[in-house]
């Protein structure tokens, strides 16, 4: 008999909808039910690489399933699934407790505990019954049976599965406590005395071509001192401490914490900093517009993901131009894929379908810079920058109108292009789909901001003739997209330009984009600040991506009515910018005490989005059925919050703090400690209009409220 772990049993969650339980670690991540059994025929399965290793794997006890009692989620990357078997007939109690120990990382590892808590010994027969499909997570995503399915060998005692298809993917399943081996299953029979317990530990190690992936499990380790858990606690240790008073908002950012370090990536290679997947289940991998807005997000947390982020998609930036993936020189790539359909699906394991991606690589390249990063890094990115700007001259400007466009070059390719990217995402008023090609509101405040990025760069850089030149394309671009896409009979910008130059007249949260980036002129958002605030598009919980006035509104939509916390973030962020404008900061914090409620429904994890539903209608957030959760931008949003509240912004290389704090008065004191600036630890503490700044050398200018 082996000896027992130490459970450490924090606090029991809600699973929330369907009982579906994700548990997520870099780009692998494990879907069940709230046994911790993962049944075919579902999404359920053990992912990695963008294949599903694992499409079957149940524990039977006496040859019935559990009965469940709770499920403890202590990471994102372990569980306990805490069960009983099922009592015997006729007896309302069981006296066997079974606890599943679960750890993801690059494959799987589950301890299972047997503990006869009875007065006598206990005959436990204990089967794990294991399967594959191999199949791709598009298919998974899409519901569409796989083809082909696993070879299941026994090889030294050892459960051997490979993929049928090709033999390259396979999955080997190891384990103690001497189990008897069959094809598909390890089965156990044990007796467990009274009052002890007895335990076995499998792992399922993913292979490749026959060799195993290298593993970061260790025998009889807790999921404590794991190498997923070592990560996390290193990421904890770099990343600043933020700590409001508000309850709520302080589990939100634990949660914040916690979700962006497991959805970190490191880079294979070892030469580059980890970047942020964009979010389980369905987007365990690098995505442009995703991964950039987040480290965007988390720069108050740690900027060093930006330049993760930077530095991998400058690598796989465009180089040719290849109507398959939609590859164009310069362009930053929307999606990377490694499953065995990506080819079929995307054309290629990179995918190039965002017209948005592109701006936002300048924006962020500038802004990492802003916050500390590496000169020399930001030096080595600047090539990388000007070919972004380049794709949009020669590429995303399709007609030479000075807006940046986009239409698919096939039939493969996604019809839109924008982050609201869902085939009916753009559409009029009336409800009318629009015709691409589609230059949309926010790309255009994206390009501004961007060529302000690279000018800003040019002038520190000694470049004062490509300073100039870029302030005044963004000084053009300017006055076009205000003369073009204001829509003065509605009071809103025009969500997009049709083929036909049109305006797309339907009110949207695109809007709050277009206040983020500064393109949007004062006397217009006087205006705007109202119809955001009016019940069409504050549904209570978060602003609406279309109002509810809209042709195509519908609140169980993906993009046409539902709720992104993000999205939200970014439009209280935009409102914080112009908090001159009369009721701007007080929507602001309207918006953001919607978020919160929402939060602290769904666990204090906020999901990718969920429904649209006002508070009048519900006095709980619906959620949306196939919302990803943990999701990255979401997870960083409630940091965006924070910032603009704060009205933090640093300036690294000019040794320059801005800090003119407007908190709301429930969020009581703010603190921020261990903030690296420059190679300074700082710490800011701040309650309403106030604010103090320390571990900043006497040569920094720092800008306050009370000077």
């Amino acid at each position: 008999m082996s000896q027992p772990a130490a459970f450490n049993i924090s606090q029991p969650v809600s699973i929330g909808f369907g009982d579906t339980v994700t548990l997520v670690e870099g780009s692998t991540f494990c879907r069940s039910d709230h046994r911790g059994d993962v049944v075919e025929g579902g999404s359920h399965g053990l992912f990695f690489r963008d294949s599903r290793v694992l499409s079957r794997w149940e524990l039977r006890v006496d040859g019935r399933p559990l009965e469940p009692l709770t499920v403890d989620l202590p990471e994102a990357f372990a569980a306990l699934f805490i069960s009983r078997r099922a009592p015997v007939g006729g007896l309302a109690d069981s006296t066997l407790l079974v606890v599943r120990e679960r750890l993801v990382a690059d494959g799987m590892r589950e301890t299972i505990t047997l503990q006869n808590l009875g007065s006598e010994p206990t005959v436990v027969s204990l089967e794990v019954h294991a399967d594959a499909d191999f199949a791709d997570l598009f298919a998974v995503k899409e519901g569409r049976v796989a083809l082909g399915g696993a070879d299941i060998g026994v090889v030294n005692d050892e459960l051997v599965l490979r993929d049928r298809a090709d033999h390259v993917r396979g999955l080997l399943l190891t384990a103690t406590g001497n189990p008897t081996v069959s094809p598909g299953t390890l089965s156990w029979r044990v007796v467990v005395p009274p009052r002890q317990k007895w335990q076995t530990e499998i792992v399922a190690q993913p292979t490749w071509a026959n060799q195993s992936v290298k593993s970061r499990f260790r025998s009889g380790e807790h999921f404590q001192s794991s190498v997923p858990a070592q990560k996390m606690q290193a990421w904890r240790s770099t990343a600043t401490k933020v700590e409001p008073d508000h309850r709520v908002l302080a589990q939100v950012l634990r949660q914040t914490e916690s979700d962006l370090g497991a959805l970190l990536i490191h880079d294979e290679l070892g030469d580059k900093r980890p970047f942020v997947a964009a979010g389980a289940p369905w987007y365990m991998t690098l995505f442009g517009r995703d991964s950039l807005l987040t480290a965007w997000m988390a720069l108050p947390l740690d900027y060093g993901l930006s330049v993760g982020t930077l530095q991998q998609l400058a690598e796989i930036q465009g180089r040719r131009v290849d109507p398959v993936t939609e590859e164009q020189p310069g362009r930053i790539m929307h999606e990377l894929r490694r499953g065995p359909l990506s080819a079929a699906v995307l054309g290629g394991p990179v995918y190039y379908g965002a017209v948005d991606a592109t701006p936002l690589f300048v924006m962020l390249l500038a802004e990492a810079w802003r916050w500390g990063a590496d000169e020399n890094i930001v030096r080595s990115l600047l090539p990388a920058a000007d070919a972004a700007l380049d794709w949009a001259s020669r590429y995303g400007d399709r007609d030479d109108d000075g807006f940046i466009e986009y239409q698919r070059a096939t039939d493969r390719g996604l019809v839109n292009q924008g982050w609201k990217d869902s085939f009916d995402g753009i559409n009029f008023a009336s409800g009318r789909i629009a015709e691409p090609p589609i230059a949309l509101c926010e790309v255009q405040g994206y390009q501004y901001a961007a060529l302000l990025a690279r000018a800003e760069l040019a002038e520190a850089f000694g470049q004062p003739a490509t300073a100039r030149r870029h302030r005044d394309r963004a000084a053009a671009l300017r006055k076009r997209f205000l003369d073009a896409f204001w829509l003065p009979d509605k009071g809103w910008y025009a969500l997009a330009l049709d083929a036909d130059k049109r305006p797309v007249d339907s009110l949207t949260s695109n809007l709050g984009h277009c206040l983020w980036t500064g393109i949007a002129a004062d006397e217009h958002v006087a205006v705007i600040v109202e119809r955001l605030s009016s019940e069409e598009m504050d549904s209570g919980f978060g602003l609406r991506t279309l109002a509810t006035s809209m042709g195509a509104y519908n609140p169980m939509s993906y993009h046409n009515g539902s709720v992104w916390p993000h999205d939200t973030a970014i439009a209280v962020a935009g409102l914080m910018r112009y908090r001159h404008v009369p009721g701007a900061v007080e929507l602001a914090e309207r918006l953001t005490a919607g978020l919160l409620d929402a939060a602290q429904a769904f666990g204090a994890r906020l999901p990718e989005l969920y429904c649209g539903f006002g508070r009048s209608e519900f006095r709980t957030p619906v959620p949306y059925p196939t919302s990803c959760s943990p999701q990255a931008w979401a997870s960083a949003a409630p940091l965006l919050l924070v910032r603009a509240f704060l009205g933090l912004d640093p300036h690294v290389p000019n040794r320059r703090l801005v800090v003119s704090p407007r908190l709301p008065r429930d969020w009581g004191r703010v603190s921020l400690t261990e903030l690296d600036l420059g190679g300074n630890t700082v710490t800011i503490e701040a309650e309403g209009e106030t604010v103090k700044v320390n571990g900043l050398p006497e040569d920094w200018e720092v800008v306050t409220p009370q000077g």
